[in-house]
């Protein structure tokens, strides 16, 4: 039975879709056998993996033409890690959905058929708080959470900490925090120490060990339609996210 787990953050460019894409990447390279859904109108997680992210055929038919995901899944370069695209046409399914029965409720519907076939189950949730991000954290056992490591993330941390309490008292009251990964540190900057030992005041063991580095591989790879480790796997940012992929497995106790 597959865990459920959304990439979130209502803050953009904080690194969702690479974490997204690489963790999902990193496990499926452990023969952990992994699907990601690109849930985000941008289509970058898709792209990023190499497939085509106007074709059709996306997570759109499934969310609103009842299509089985089983039929939506598409092969990547890596083995283990299938990919249900995103396409242009989920910009409108926010609209679409307002009036539709159960709204909240659809993506946990689509993916019943998708549990028993994989050990995770990645959802990239765009990077607002819309009627899609709701629809991935009422689907998911937990969510992961990028955070920048620079000021402005401690702010945007608490949005999406208020996002998930709510979530919890209306939708899905089992909604954990599976924990926060810091992203694009830069070693040489005083204030990004900082905010990572505030984070790590904050919340503890929820933080990740493993801080993602600024690696120029890393933002070169999704250009390339690959995960980083199949670009570069020697590089600073492949090594990161293998090594996250151990504390995630770790702290999963490797049980799924």
């Amino acid at each position: 039975m597959a865990k459920i787990i959304s990439i979130a953050n209502q803050k953009g460019g904080v690194g969702k879709t690479t974490t997204a894409v690489n963790l999902a990447a990193s496990l499926a390279v452990a023969e952990r056998r992994v699907l990601l859904i690109d849930f985000d109108p941008q289509g970058n997680a898709t792209s990023g993996t190499g497939l085509e992210k106007n074709s059709g055929n996306g997570i759109y038919e499934a969310l609103i033409n009842h299509a089985g995901i089983c039929s939506l899944w598409r092969d990547t370069e890596i083995r283990y890690l299938k990919v249900v695209p995103s396409s242009r046409d989920l910009i409108g399914a926010e609209v679409e959905l307002v009036d539709l029965p159960d709204r909240e409720f659809r993506l946990k519907e689509c993916l019943r058929d998708a549990v028993d076939e994989f050990d995770y189950i990645f959802i990239d949730s765009p990077p607002s708080l819309s009627l899609l991000t709701v629809n991935a954290l009422t689907a998911s056992d937990s969510v992961l959470i990028p955070l920048q490591c620079e000021y402005y993330a401690l702010e945007g941390i608490s949005e999406i900490m208020r996002t998930i309490e709510l979530i919890r008292a209306d939708l899905n009251p089992s909604l954990l925090v599976e924990g926060i990964v810091m992203t694009m540190f830069d070693s040489r900057n005083n204030l990004a120490h900082q905010v990572i030992e505030e984070i790590k005041k904050h919340f503890g063991e929820k933080t990740f060990e493993t801080i993602i580095p600024r690696n120029v591989r890393l933002s070169e790879s999704p250009s390339f339609g690959k995960p980083v480790i199949l670009y570069d796997v020697n590089s600073r940012g492949s090594l990161s996210y293998m090594e996250l992929a151990k504390e995630f497995l770790v702290r999963n106790n490797g049980s799924h």
